[in-house]
């Protein structure tokens, strides 16, 4: 075997060799789960690099890859990188604008392509002339492609053939590829987030990713036998952070659910020990507890309540380095048997070990949550420049406020601005054809982040916001919108919030979007009739519903950043839309520019409603222009004109 292991299709051949019988990759089809070893992991990203080579593609090529995660998508990615390609991972949800925009700023010349969803964007792009560099496009799943004849157009299977043919005549060629690449060959293209604009292509090495994983392993080690259920793009640094940065330095197994609609059962049937998902995914498991124990039983409820009222207080000792004492652990005994842990068996996470919540920030309401009912959740922070992580919570360091401690040898620094600045063997080389913005990110040596934040006495990192997202109140309070955003996300019927203030504006409102799921559950359970989501968010009675929990949260609040104001907005805030980006984080530029009309008018004193237009598009692709009227909810304390009784949720916009 070639030493060191500083590639990654180098640390494939050494488990090959090492563990070959020992499984790498699992995927469940048709509910079963079919597995492959180390040794035929290394084959078949062998033959596929092979056809690769044979339909041309050359060393410092970028190889795109377009759909969910499955064993071919690692296998390409680790196939073109055994060739010294560049791997490019592309959401599989982005619209056919975002998928041009990617591939023609990559210079991407081959796609692999998981179905005929995916294979319809490029060809509509192909038709449209916009794929200018792509050659061919590797299909994987030939479901509904199979009497489609295009030159472009080829089988993933046909490209191993072609793999096989090549060997024959090129024995020993492959090796001596993978031989040639270094460590500081750019592995792969990451898309950043984009939320000030279009996403930028961060170029990271395999010393950048190898490092980083190092790293977080010295604070967190892992074993060959932990598992890990992949199911996070692999556009997100997140997710090439753990299933290859880690994975291919540790060898554990990579599960693949079925599809989304069955990740919670098939979480159940692996057990893993290792997790790591961004915010919505804990706001999503929480919300499904939140809304089975609506339709519970009493007698459930109340043991639920008291079993977490338990763990809530053990924990909250346990964090401050205090010993529960004999009762109270003889209560949480009880507690994890009656309540506990069913509720981490009914969301799959009974065996976990550690997770991970990172890419945006997680409410502190959402991670008391899990770490009540026993999951060791840790926040980290990083950005995709950075390889996804410079800082984590260590095990007996957990505060819901910061973000832990920087990891081995990463320094930080925060600049007179406020500006967290970071320095790592982890930290990118630059952005690909963008040498502008390269030289503002790696000013001076550092990694500027662009985020805000201070370290606390524990020496602790708190990041409070992206540094030009901070806000400050007509009397002089910065406050963070992304802090009473997530508090607002913390209830189950609120999908996302926008937060709006600043000096120029009387006080805080928001816009929300409710979620249709739980919100009409709830409207069932009232016997309340509705036929859109529009139709739905305008109801009186929703209305009252999120301003009880926005009264709530405002009592954690001071009295300059509550909440005086909202609107329901009359649609969900969509990636599709540029409202938000792929990892589901607010482009305030663009929701500024579309919304301004509902902005301006949550500012105004008099106003109790606002008249938007709208533009609907049928089914059929017809579409037409429709005036909408949204209702502006004034909550207590809010100079508002003729305003209503005097309760806590004043109701002056009925």
């Amino acid at each position: 075997m070639t030493e060191p292991l500083d590639t990654f299709p180098k640390c494939l051949q050494h488990f090959a060799h090492t563990m070959p019988d020992r499984i790498a990759l699992q995927e469940k089809r048709h509910g079963i789960w079919q597995s492959m070893t180390w040794s035929e992991y290394a084959g078949q990203t062998r033959r596929f690099a092979q056809g690769l080579a044979a339909l041309g593609l050359k060393r410092g090529e970028v190889l795109a890859i377009l759909g969910d995660n499955r064993p071919e998508s690692f296998i390409a990615e680790v196939a073109a990188q055994s060739l010294g390609g560049i791997s490019l991972c592309l959401y599989p949800d982005g619209v056919v604008e975002e998928v041009a925009q990617i591939l023609e700023h990559g210079r991407v010349r081959f796609v692999v392509a998981e179905d005929q969803e995916q294979v319809d964007k490029l060809t509509e792009l192909y038709d449209a002339g916009r794929l200018q560099t792509v050659e061919k496009v590797i299909y994987f799943d030939p479901r509904g492609l199979e009497m489609l004849d295009l030159p472009y157009l080829v089988n993933f299977t046909d490209v191993e053939k072609l793999g096989d043919e090549y060997e024959v005549g090129h024995p020993g060629w492959l090796d001596k590829q993978v031989n040639k690449g270094h460590g500081f060959d750019v592995a792969i293209l990451c898309t950043t987030s984009g939320t000030t604009g279009l996403p930028k292509l961060a170029m990271l090495t395999y010393d950048n990713l190898l490092s980083m994983g190092r790293r977080l392993m010295e604070v967190d080690p892992v074993q060959p036998r932990d598992e890990y259920v992949s199911f996070l793009p692999l556009a997100w640094i997140g997710e090439q952070m753990i299933s290859l940065a880690c994975g291919l330095q540790v060898g554990f197994a990579l599960s693949f659910p079925e599809d989304a609609a069955t990740l919670r059962a098939d979480l159940r049937e692996i057990g893993p020990r290792v997790m790591f998902s961004p915010p919505r995914i804990w706001q999503s498991l929480l919300s499904s507890v939140q809304v089975k124990l609506e339709d519970a039983g009493w007698l459930k409820r109340k043991v639920y309540a008291w079993g977490y009222s338990v763990g809530d207080r053990v924990a909250s000792l346990r964090l401050k380095g205090e010993d529960p004492g004999v009762v109270l652990r003889v209560l949480h005994r009880l507690a994890e048997l009656v309540a506990l842990r069913p509720v981490r068996d009914q969301l799959g996470l009974l065996r976990l070990r550690r997770a991970y919540t990172g890419g945006a920030p997680l409410g502190p309401d959402v991670f008391r949550f899990f770490r009540a009912i026993g999951v060791n959740l840790k926040q980290i922070y990083g950005q995709t420049e950075i390889c996804g992580i410079a800082v984590l919570h260590r095990d007996d360091g957990i505060n819901f406020n910061s973000v832990g401690r920087p990891l081995p040898g990463t320094d930080i620094r925060i600049a007179d601005s406020g500006e967290i600045l970071l320095r790592s063997d982890a930290v990118f080389t630059g952005y690909f054809a963008n040498e502008e913005a390269t030289a503002q990110a790696l000013a001076e040596g550092w990694l500027h982040t662009g985020d805000a934040g201070y370290i606390d006495d524990n020496e602790h990192l708190v990041v409070i916001d992206r540094a030009k997202d901070v806000m400050r109140t007509k009397d002089g309070t910065h406050f963070s919108p992304a802090f009473i955003e997530n508090k607002l996300k913390f209830s189950p019927y609120v999908e996302e919030a926008v937060v709006f203030g600043g000096q120029d504006r009387p006080y805080v409102t928001t816009m929300i979007s409710i979620d249709m799921d739980t919100v009409g559950t709830w409207a069932e359970r009232q016997h309340l009739t509705y036929t859109t989501y529009t139709d739905l968010a305008q109801k009186p009675e929703v209305y009252d519903l999120v301003a009880e929990h926005v009264a709530t949260i405002n009592e954690d609040l001071p009295d300059s950043t509550r909440v005086r104001k909202f609107v329901l907005l009359h649609k969900q805030l969509d990636a599709d839309d540029a409202e938000l980006t792929r990892t589901r984080k607010v482009r305030r530029t663009a929701i500024g520019e579309r919304y301004a009309a509902i902005i301006s008018a949550l500012a105004d004193h008099e106003k109790k409603s606002v008249t938007i237009r709208t533009t609907i598009t049928y089914q059929d692709g017809s579409r037409a222009d429709r005036d909408i009227s949204l209702r502006i909810f004034s909550l207590n304390g809010t100079p508002v004109a003729d305003r209503g009784r005097n309760d806590p949720v004043s109701q002056s916009s009925r």
